[in-house]
């Protein structure tokens, strides 16, 4: 019997590799001669540099890079184990938990060290960059990562303009004839799961800038420097970013990922699934276990679970999937292509109690899974 174990993490408790050795642990206490496959996942966001590392035996590289404030700050990303690709989460670099809550000003957070990164990613000679766009601290629309890797932003009298999403109201040209040739011969997939345009009502400003500091007043200055940005952008570069669905990630990162490095931007599961080959593991299996921290009707939408369900449903296997904890709506994910699903506390406790009986939990249930699983097979075969 060949079982795929493909979980994303337990939040604060477990790395999603942490969790497929414990699934497995309990279901050899049943299965001791099964083969067990493990692929950690993610759906993109964090972890996913750590899953696709354990998955592919990669290595992490630190760097100390220009922080959303402009102080230096250390920041981790992965390449996998055949050295094709580098894995990045911006917010490594420009996160919103780099700014203290009283610091918090999108007026002059910049993205600059995220494109550190990808210039640091490049000297190691990759030819693939997966960049996460998740948690940022930046509303520049990309201008800080861009800057890093050569491009000038000018004003009118061709001064480069300072860090920040409110100086882009006075760019008036832009250079880039010194961005890094490089950046040409890679191949960017950018993790995005949000469709939010540049700018507008459900643009970067109005949506997400509130909760990196932004006042009514900043949220109305920071549309109109996107708006400006991308104007200028069109008729530059003869590319229209203002409207395209999820252009407005991450403070406007995903414009610049589709402008300047002709990056695709992509839900993060697909890109995950697509990286660790999920779908040739998942051909020839018995049976496929996911899960996460928490599933509920939010699983429904993009999360790791359903993606791995929807592969393993296109071979009809089974799909169980084990959760820390079930909330509302946790049984519309059958309809999407998981069988079952349980959780692993067993009784009322508090979440401090939960996060320490996590690794005891889990193991327990998945034995306890494996057992009804193989009284359900010797029934079958009866």
């Amino acid at each position: 019997m060949k079982v795929v174990i493909a979980p994303d993490s337990y939040k604060e408790s477990l790395t999603a590799l942490e969790v497929a050795k414990l699934i497995q642990a309990g279901f050899q206490e049943i299965f001791p001669d099964a083969i067990y496959t493990l692929i950690p996942v993610a759906d993109g966001g964090e972890g996913t540099v750590t899953s696709l590392i354990d998955a592919t035996k990669g290595q992490y590289i630190t760097k100390s890079v220009v922080g959303p404030l402009g102080q230096q700050v250390e920041a981790t990303y992965g390449i996998t184990g055949d050295g094709k690709s580098a894995i990045i989460e911006m917010a490594e670099a420009s996160g919103l938990a780099l700014v203290p809550q009283n610091q918090r000003n999108p007026y002059v957070t910049t993205s600059f060290g995220t494109g550190e990164l990808i210039l640091d990613a490049l000297n190691h000679q990759v030819q693939h960059i997966i960049l996460g766009i998740g948690g940022s601290a930046t509303n520049d629309g990309g201008a800080g990562m861009m800057q890093a890797l050569g491009v000038r932003f000018l004003d009118q009298n061709n001064r480069e303009l300072p860090f920040g999403g409110k100086a882009l109201s006075h760019l008036e040209t832009i250079d880039v004839s010194n961005l890094d040739p490089r950046i040409h011969a890679c191949q960017f997939d950018i993790a995005c799961d949000v469709d939010n345009p540049l700018t507008g009502s459900k643009g970067a400003s109005a949506i997400f800038g509130p909760q990196k500091g932004a006042t009514p007043e900043m949220v109305m200055v920071l549309d109109h420097a996107l708006a400006h940005y991308a104007n200028k952008i069109e008729s530059l570069m003869g590319l229209e970013v203002d409207h395209i669905k999820g252009a407005g990630a991450a403070g406007g990162m995903g414009a610049a990922g589709l402008a300047f490095l002709k990056g695709s931007l992509r839900p993060g599961i697909e890109i995950v699934i697509e990286t660790t080959q999920l779908e040739e593991v998942i051909k020839d299996a018995d049976l496929v276990i996911t899960g996460e921290g928490r599933i509920d009707q939010q699983t429904c939408f993009g999360k790791t679970p359903m993606g791995v369900a929807q592969v393993a449903k296109k071979y009809q296997k089974p799909v169980i999937a084990i959760a820390g904890s079930l909330g509302k709506g946790a049984e519309q994910t059958h309809q999407y292509g998981i069988d079952a699903v349980f959780s692993i506390t067993d009784c009322p406790m508090s979440l401090e109690e939960a996060y320490q009986q996590t690794p005891h939990n889990l193991q327990k249930m998945a034995r306890n899974i494996a057992a009804t699983y193989q009284m359900g097979i010797m029934h079958f075969n009866r």
